[in-house]
């Protein structure tokens, strides 16, 4: 299984966000989404969950 990975540099922030999680699609789109609650002040969402799920890439090798 690939490894998929959210990076908060891809998507542009007030903070400069350099956040890169990586795991299985589901741990990465779980954590991601609290991450963007929490940090970025998103509202949690059914909607929130699709465009993370949608913003993932294949993880790098490594990580």
């Amino acid at each position: 299984m690939t490894r998929k990975a959210a990076d908060c540099r891809d998507t542009p922030s007030v903070s400069g966000c350099t956040l890169y999680i990586s795991g299985e699609e589901e741990e990465v789109v779980r954590a991601a989404t609290e991450h963007a609650v929490s940090v970025h002040e998103h509202a949690d969402s059914p909607e929130l969950r699709t465009e993370v799920r949608a913003s993932l890439k294949d993880a790098l090798p490594g990580t």
